[in-house]
């Protein structure tokens, strides 16, 4: 089952929800304050470690393209 991300307009709560795709438009309720939330558009970054540590983006959009730290470990984004 896939997860799709949604936001909700009244507490501004971004969450992930487990959804079947026969659900897909269907609008969820806010685990915060229970107000129907919309499905929205997520992207995702995807990471590879070398032996060394070092981490290198493999795919998806890198939330480090304006980053300004060394490495990952010390990034405070």
């Amino acid at each position: 089952m896939p997860i799709y991300e949604y936001f909700c307009p009244n507490c501004k709560l971004k969450f992930e929800l487990l959804c079947p795709l026969s659900r897909l438009n269907e609008i969820a309720s806010c685990p915060r304050c229970r107000n129907g939330a919309k499905r929205v558009f997520s992207s995702f970054a995807s990471f590879s470690e070398s032996p060394e540590g070092v981490s290198t983006p493999i795919g998806g959009s890198s939330p480090c393209s304006t980053c300004s730290a060394i490495s990952c470990a010390t990034c405070k984004g």
